[in-house]
């Protein structure tokens, strides 16, 4: 099952073993957009900025490369992706199909305490527009969508999705930067206002548009 814990926490976990510990800070850090696409790492500076050695360096890469959220060159080389198009595309489709569904099942549980949690993340993802604080409007952006689907009760839905963004972290980041957004997205309050009325295809419609629309705007 997904970890409910705030991120800060998971990540502070001492008694976690030196590979989980950095797969779990770099995993944040690329999810966020901290990294943007086709940033280089090397497991030696990795190891040493995280004072450990090459080999949980080496495994914490690995697994990350399982996830799609790295990638490592035939000649070692480990970078964040760049993603084609088509991969935006074919990402975008995903969100587009379990998206949707997660928040359909969460709204037979959106009390007005989640829609009042709801409506405060997007206070802070204003915050990060006024702040032009691009790392910060994909945490927030994506903290909104993950409080509504925890409440959907679909654990292997949400780890499928938590991948989807993962390996488009970096080019969330991309986004925003083209975009240059000076308002919080218009879908997030559509959703908002279909939680609160309890307008199921409402509901989709707006979840499906907003995860979509600014990704193939960057895929065209």
């Amino acid at each position: 099952m997904t970890d409910p814990r705030p991120a800060t926490l998971r990540l502070a976990d001492p008694s976690a073993p030196a590979h989980e510990r950095l797969y779990r800070i770099l995993r944040q850090q690329i999810m966020h957009g901290e990294l943007a696409p086709g940033h280089s790492l090397t497991l030696r500076g990795l190891a040493e900025a995280h004072e450990m050695s090459m080999t949980p360096a080496r495994e914490a890469v690995r697994r990350l490369a399982a996830e799609g959220a790295l990638t490592i060159s035939s000649s070692g080389r480990v970078s964040t992706p760049e993603l084609s198009p088509e991969r935006i595309e074919e990402l975008a489709a995903i969100r587009a199909m379990l998206e949707p569904e997660m928040a359909s099942r969460a709204l037979p549980r959106a009390h007005f305490a989640l829609i009042d949690r709801l409506a405060a993340i997007n206070g802070k993802n204003q915050e990060a527009v006024l702040n032009h604080d691009a790392v910060a409007y994909v945490r927030t952006n994506l903290e909104f969508h993950r409080t509504l689907y925890l409440r959907a009760q679909t654990p292997a839905m949400l780890a499928i999705c938590e991948t989807v963004w993962l390996q488009l972290g970096p080019t969330m980041r991309a986004l925003y930067d083209k975009l240059r957004r000076r308002d919080v997205p218009h879908h997030h309050r559509l959703i908002l206002a279909a939680l609160k009325a309890g307008d199921e295809p409402g509901l989709r419609l707006a979840v499906r548009t907003d995860v979509t629309q600014g990704l193939r705007h960057l895929a065209s």
